[in-house]
């Protein structure tokens, strides 16, 4: 009775050292499977992210785009473009037929002038004008419908109102202007808007809060600044958004001089979605275009995703070697309480490698059971992030899979060859007379 209470005793302590591995291979797999998931799949989520917060290149004219660099001036998307120095509206169409359209979320031309705008009540105030789109549904030549506008373009923007209707007499007026005009909040207003003895009577629908320079501006479709400054027809800059790859050598190299490049680099560079190659792709298709990088904004996505995924990668790392030291503490823990077992096998005329062998199957078995429920909780806690951080799930590729696998028996293969060797030094007739 007493050798039965025993071995049950042990078998059980066997087994919660099994579990106990199983389910430290398992936390492993899970953390290690939504985290690499994440890191494959964060690039165009953290693209899109951050596109939310303004555009990363910008179109403009040639000669515009040569005083800009010859003067080193900023390019901020409020500067009032030379009448000589203006694209053809009808062109903005064209950045959606480039090879990286579908990378292009949105885009918006504004033609920036100044003017005097006047409430009923006479008050004057100079300010900045700008014509745009707000949500311009537009047919493609392919056949797709798209929309485009600073609808889209300016999400952060705080509108106290709507939106105006493209092609109309409405606007949206900055918080701070609408302060010194003496519009309220959620007020329709009618206001007008004087240059050069051109008057054009704008309605106003809206008052957003910017949080910067946009706060001293008024908002209305392209048709009635195009009037103000005698420029039909005419835009000065385009603003864009696109899910961009962080920049390398290659692509800095690419944005000072493409012709410099091989032809293989080339390749490369031009079917990358790099934002030097999209800027490239854009001036092919716009007549008499510049496209320019937002450099603060492009620079601000690849630091961000690198160091996201650094990170990542860190933490995976740090738990791979945390699953590790469990199981080599499991498995010398539990070689400790079979040492009469492993003796008296070695004794009826069991070889080493035999020994070694059935420890070998028997982690191997229970770490492939904790990886098998750690890989599909890990896919589930992966959405789960998702879902919170981008509001939309992760992918986790068929790679990030069979890459924790890998990693995950590597590191209890490595962890059990400390515990597998203390057995080959097991000295039956010792262990079994209790020495």
């Amino acid at each position: 009775m007493f050798f039965m209470k025993t071995v049950l005793r042990s078998v059980r302590r066997q087994w919660r050292r099994r579990l106990l591995i199983a389910l430290t291979v398992a936390l492993s797999a899970t953390v290690s499977v939504a985290m690499l998931g994440i890191v494959f799949d964060v690039q165009d989520k953290l693209s899109a992210e951050l596109a939310a917060y303004g555009s990363n290149i910008t179109v403009r004219a040639k000669s515009d785009a040569v005083v800009t660099d010859l003067y080193e001036t900023v390019d901020n998307g409020t500067g009032e473009s030379s009448a000589d120095a203006l694209l053809d509206e009808a062109d903005a169409k064209n950045v959606k037929t480039i090879f990286w359209a579908y990378n292009i979320t949105n885009f918006a031309p504004r033609l920036d002038t100044s003017g005097s705008v006047r409430t009923e009540d006479a008050t004057v105030q100079t300010a900045p004008v700008v014509g745009t789109w707000f949500a311009k549904r537009m047919q493609l030549e392919t056949g797709e419908t798209t929309v485009a506008g600073m609808r889209g373009m300016r999400s952060w923007w705080k509108l106290d109102g709507r939106w105006p209707k493209d092609g109309t007499d409405e606007a949206i007026v900055g918080a701070g202007l609408a302060k010194r005009l003496g519009i309220a909040h959620g007020d329709a207003a009618q206001v007008t808007v004087t240059r050069d003895g051109r008057d054009v009577p704008l309605t106003v629908v809206g008052v957003y809060t910017a949080k910067d320079s946009d706060d001293d501006a008024i908002y209305t479709s392209t048709m009635n600044v195009q009037t103000v400054a005698d420029s039909p027809g005419k835009i000065g800059q385009i603003e864009i958004k696109a899910l961009t790859t962080p920049e390398n050598d290659l692509a800095r190299r690419a944005a000072k001089n493409p012709a410099m490049l091989s032809q293989e680099e080339w390749e490369t560079w031009y079917c990358t979605a790099y934002a030097s190659s999209i800027a490239y792709q854009l001036e092919e298709a716009i007549p008499g275009a510049v496209a320019r990088q937002v450099r603060q904004v492009s620079a601000l996505q690849g630091d961000v995703m690198t160091k996201t995924r650094t990170v990542m990668i860190v933490m995976t790392a740090l738990c791979l070697v945390a699953a590790a030291i469990a199981v080599a503490n499991l498995m010398a823990a539990a070689i400790g309480e079979r040492s009469g077992e492993l003796a008296l096998l070695k004794a009826v005329g069991a070889n080493d490698g035999a020994v070694a062998r059935l420890l070998l199957a028997e982690t191997l078995l229970v770490a492939f059971a904790g990886l098998i429920v750690g890989g599909a909780i890990g896919i589930g806690v992966a959405q789960i992030v998702g879902h919170l951080v981008f509001g939309t799930g992760i992918t986790v590729r068929p790679l990030v899979l069979l890459l924790v696998f890998v990693l995950i028996t590597a590191s209890v293969l490595i962890a059990s060859v400390a515990s597998i060797r203390s057995v080959v030094r097991l000295q039956p007739a010792q262990v079994l007379h209790g020495r």
